[in-house]
């Protein structure tokens, strides 16, 4: 699974090293992809779709994807929306977009040009909104995705568990039965935007914090900050935790979740 973003660090680099190649993120979005027949790649579901979509897609090779999931409406995970037209033009359909009744609504209001159907040239994005509730399982591109509330401090926010994977983004909170929902995991992958604590985001202790109390096989810090050096947090971070970068890839067992 493609790992296609860490966190921008608005162009100062803070305690991360420039010379470091893994400090240069890109919004976070990741892409999760099933298996196929005889050990071939099977669909793909695109999580959330930021400004840098386009240059991530080319990053990592990747021409098409079945389906997307927007974990909420900031713009570092929507504004890439525009770029799926070309995924549009090479498969010639609309492209499912998964969200709550909230962010779907959020997303007609600025980009309602992407949700009236599809067009005969694909001059723009075309989506058919597919409307997930907390608590709920939907099947897409070949996985069956179970979502979960997440308190991302001015709003709440989608996680994801697919078999024995999960994603979560953009959260400081989690409640209880989203606790309960990340319980038997093999790895998450789980924002992480700095040392301090914050008011909308995880810091590292609370982090920890939840690894200890889940204990997944190994954890993948994502969505960091200009705090976060990747070699720094590589040395200091406990056996089975470790930094996320641009095109990282991971092997999950039972990945389709079905």
């Amino acid at each position: 699974m493609p790992l296609l973003g860490g966190r921008d660090g608005g162009g100062e680099w803070g305690d991360c090293d420039p010379a470091e190649p893994r400090n240069r993120r890109t919004r976070t979005a990741a892409m999760i992809e099933g298996p196929g027949p005889d050990g071939t790649s099977g669909g793909r579901l695109l999580v959330d779709a930021g400004p840098d979509l386009r240059q991530q897609l080319l990053a990592c090779r990747i021409a098409t994807f079945d389906s997307v999931v927007f974990t909420h409406a900031h713009a570092d995970h929507i504004l890439g929306i525009d770029d799926i037209r070309q995924v549009n033009r090479t498969l010639g359909r609309a492209i499912d977009a998964w969200g709550t009744r909230t962010t779907l609504q959020k997303l007609d209001d600025r980009f309602d040009y992407a949700f009236i159907g599809p067009t005969e040239f694909f001059f723009r994005p075309a989506l058919e909104p597919r409307r997930i509730a907390f608590g709920e399982r939907f099947e897409t591109a070949g996985l069956s995705v179970e979502v979960f509330r997440q308190d991302h401090g001015v709003m709440d926010t989608l996680g994801l568990r697919v078999g024995r994977f999960a994603y979560s983004t953009d959260v400081v909170n989690l409640p209880e039965e989203s606790l309960a929902a990340l319980q038997g995991l093999d790895t998450w992958v789980v924002g992480c935007f700095q040392h301090r604590p914050h008011h909308v985001h995880a810091n590292l202790d609370r982090v920890l914090d939840w690894v200890t109390q889940l204990r997944p096989r190994r954890t993948v810090l994502t969505h960091m900050g200009p705090a976060m050096d990747y070699r720094s947090l590589l040395r200091d971070l406990p056996p089975g935790v470790e930094p996320g970068f641009d095109g990282m890839v991971l092997e999950i067992p039972d990945i389709r979740g079905l």
